[in-house]
């Protein structure tokens, strides 16, 4: 097994996994990015922030997030998956991940997380839409002639 740090646009061979984790939201041409690394290898595996949710939107988040991590695109899971399948890529998998909850934090900031942990427990799909906090991890299959 190797694992290689390269430009992997610019490799000339095949992989059989490469591992995309927090890095479409930061990829000026994400689209383009998409189509071109889609034949570099059988199958990937996507790290997707969900920025777009409700208290995201009242509290002004995504523009925090452009500002302190340099996030210039926003994902639901629908859109995610829906961008990912647009750009040929054959969903095999996804779940959400819980970064928000699982994350050690503060005691003022476990509290906080009581709602989204009760929620998500509830109905993971409103939890994530509703208090966001969640990213989604998505294994693919790459069709390079799509």
């Amino acid at each position: 097994m190797n694992f290689k740090h390269e430009d992997f646009l610019n490799e000339e061979k095949d992989f059989d996994l490469s591992l995309l984790i927090d890095v479409l939201e930061h990829v000026d041409d994400y689209l383009g990015f998409l189509r071109l690394f889609r034949s570099k290898s059988e199958y990937s595996i996507f790290h997707i922030p969900l920025d777009i949710h409700v208290q995201g939107a009242l509290r002004n988040l995504q523009i925090k997030a452009r500002k302190e991590v340099g996030h210039l695109h926003y994902f639901t899971k629908e859109t995610a998956l829906a961008t990912l399948t647009d750009c040929g890529y054959e969903i095999l998998d996804f779940f959400y991940t819980q970064g928000s909850l699982e994350l050690k934090k503060s005691l003022k900031r476990r509290i906080a997380a009581l709602p989204r942990r009760i929620l998500f427990s509830i109905n993971r799909d409103f939890a994530v839409r509703l208090l966001g906090g969640f990213s989604l991890l998505v294994l693919t299959k790459n069709n390079p002639s799509t």
